[in-house]
Formats: C-alpha cells, structure tokens, sequence
C-alpha cells in the first residue's frame, strides 16, 4: 500500500480535525504517516474530545506549545513548518510515496520568521525547481502562472519565453490534451485596446509551445469572464484570483492543491486554516479525501 507523509499544517486551524475525522476513510487508499508528535496529537484530540485511532501511525516532531483555537501564533506557525519540513524529507529519503499537506497559515509563518509565503515555494527552493501550483478536481483543473504577488507586478511577469516554458513544463506533468490560456486583460485584451500583452508575449508562447511540442495542445488567449462557463476543462490563469476565484465558487468544498514539476508528488487541501470554526468539530473533509485519492490513482 502507498505511503503517505501528512503535514500535520496550524494546530491553531482545522487541519487536525480533519487529519482525525477522516481517517478511516483515507486508509483504504494509503498508509497515512502523520507528522506530529503524542503530546501535540493528544492535545489536540483532547480539545476535539475525539478518541485517537490505534493505527493513527505519527512520525515525531519535536516541539511544544499551547494550542489555541483560532489564533495566529508563530509558535503554531514554527511547528507547521517543522512538520512539513519532516514530511518532504520522508519523502526525499523515500521512505513514502507523496505527501499531503493541511492547511498552513501564512501571517504565523511570517510571525515565526519563516522567509517563504507557502508550501509552493519552500517546495521550489529544496528541489531548485520550478513548482507549478495547480488547483481543482477532475471536472476542472486551474494552473497559476503567477501565485502569491501583488497584483501590479503581474503584468511585468508576463513575458514571451517564461510562459513557453511554464506550458511545456504543466503539459509534461499532466499530460492534458487540450488547456486553455486565459488572457491577462478583459475581454482579453479586445485586439490590443484594453491592454496588449496577449498580442506581444501571450499568444507567440502558445504558438511556439505548439510548435515545440508537434501539436495543438495550448488554445487562447481566452476571455476571462467566460472561460469558465462550461464548468469544466484545463487551464491555466495569469493570476492567482483569475483562476481561484471561479474554481472555487464553483468546487470549493471539493478541489484540491497538486504541486507539478516536482521529482516528489505532493497534493493539498484547497481552503485555508479556517480559524472561525477551529476545534468546533464540523470542518468538511472532502478536499482532504480528494486529495488523498489524487495520490492514490496517480501513483497506482
């Protein structure tokens, strides 16, 4: 049975709850290893007043705190990262197939001094490689371009060379057969009126991506405000809320976060630490179970 290294994510958030509540259901597909330690599992179990299963198998991270529900802390920001840090390098040394992370928040990353903003680029700096952050389920997958920057610097992102190979590196870890390029402008760009980066770097990368690949893989640039009509399909967004924004009005409960492009497989919850309903027992596990499935018929 796969093995799974499972970032344990803000003990302050939901990610416990859920890591417990779904258990039973995630180990038909793997062999779960929990990155935390007995006394914060205990803890946390004790806070949910849920019963810890007996083959709940964890693998020891040092470190102790109090957990308080709903806060940002850069002690549960510190023991995140650590727990991550555990199960990539699980992963390295190959004692299990992927991981799966829960949710982290990012203000206690930062309060505990850690340099990087998310999972995605601590990924992109171990293995010097260039993460593609993809997100959504199978109806409908939505890849980034550009992630977590301010959205005045996109445009200056958007050049010819850097998109070629952002789409021949998300083809070759996909193998999607048709995926869409959304335009950075409305209407995309309407022939250079509104804005003329689909003219100048968008749609020579799709060309020339096509052309290196021997056939018609990429399409667009498409209109932002329709591309998603249909509810479905594969593509990839300029920004990070031209492509979230839809996917998760539309699957939020059950779209999940796949980094691509790596030489470890690692998926995610799609949703944030929910601090508003930490410790109150009624997080929804779907993302997290769809998450472990992905693993699961991607490496079977």
């Amino acid at each position: 049975m796969l093995k799974v290294a499972i970032s344990i994510g803000d003990l302050n958030g939901i990610g416990i709850e859920i890591a417990l509540k779904a258990h039973e259901k995630i180990k038909k597909f793997v062999k779960p290893i929990y990155c935390i330690n007995k006394t914060m599992l205990n803890q946390a179990a004790t806070l949910l007043n849920y019963k810890i299963p007996n083959d709940f198998t964890i693998m020891e991270v040092e470190g102790y705190f109090k957990i308080k529900p709903g806060i940002v802390d850069k002690e549960a920001g510190e023991y995140s990262y650590k727990s991550f840090l555990k199960a990539i390098k699980l992963a390295q040394e190959k004692k299990v197939d992927a991981i799966c992370t829960l949710p982290i928040h990012k203000e206690a990353w930062n309060k505990a001094g850690i340099k990087y903003k998310g999972h995605t680029e601590v990924l992109r700096d171990i293995f010097k490689k260039n993460a593609i952050m993809m997100l959504g389920c199978e109806n409908l997958y939505v890849a980034l371009f550009t992630e977590h920057i301010p959205l005045k610097e996109v445009p200056n992102k958007i050049k010819k060379e850097k998109l070629i190979q952002f789409f021949i590196d998300f083809y070759n870890s996909t193998k999607f057969n048709k995926i869409g390029i959304l335009g950075l402008n409305p209407h995309a760009g309407d022939g250079g009126v509104l804005g003329d980066e689909e003219i100048k770097e968008i749609i020579p990368a799709i060309k020339m991506a096509n052309d290196l690949l021997k056939k018609e893989i990429f399409y667009g640039p498409l209109v932002p405000d329709t591309a998603f009509c249909q509810k479905k399909g594969r593509f990839i967004a300029m920004y990070h809320d031209q492509g979230l924004a839809p996917l998760k009005a539309l699957y939020f409960e059950e779209s999940i976060n796949v980094s691509l492009n790596l030489p470890i497989l690692r998926t995610s919850v799609d949703h944030g630490t929910a601090f508003d309903i930490a410790y109150k027992n009624i997080a929804n596990t779907k993302s997290y179970e769809n998450a472990i499935k992905y693993i699961f018929f991607h490496k079977n």
